[in-house]
């Protein structure tokens, strides 16, 4: 699996009062706040590595969840051997 080019935020569509639209990408990094703005010809670029950052997070909040969960398995079956033998 590959996720490609990654970049953390939203993507908006803002209106400036003459009636101009222009898209606006709105993200945090480093506890920041940051924004940009964005030419109509990359906002699909923009989208999709906003898309591959959701993917990418997602996917180590399910790996932490599988490790946290592997270390408590890992540390019961040790207390498990401990009190069979005895020790603990």
């Amino acid at each position: 699996m590959e996720l490609g080019e990654m970049h953390p935020g939203s993507l908006s569509q803002q209106s400036r009062a003459a009636g101009n639209t222009y898209y606006q990408l709105s993200y945090t990094h480093q506890g920041k706040g940051h924004t940009s703005y964005i030419r109509p010809e990359d906002v699909t670029e923009v989208t999709q590595q906003i898309e591959n950052y959701h993917r990418f997070r997602s996917l180590v909040t399910k790996w932490v969840k599988f490790a946290i969960e592997l270390a408590k398995l890992e540390r019961d079956r040790g207390k498990s051997k401990r009190s069979s033998t005895g020790k603990e």
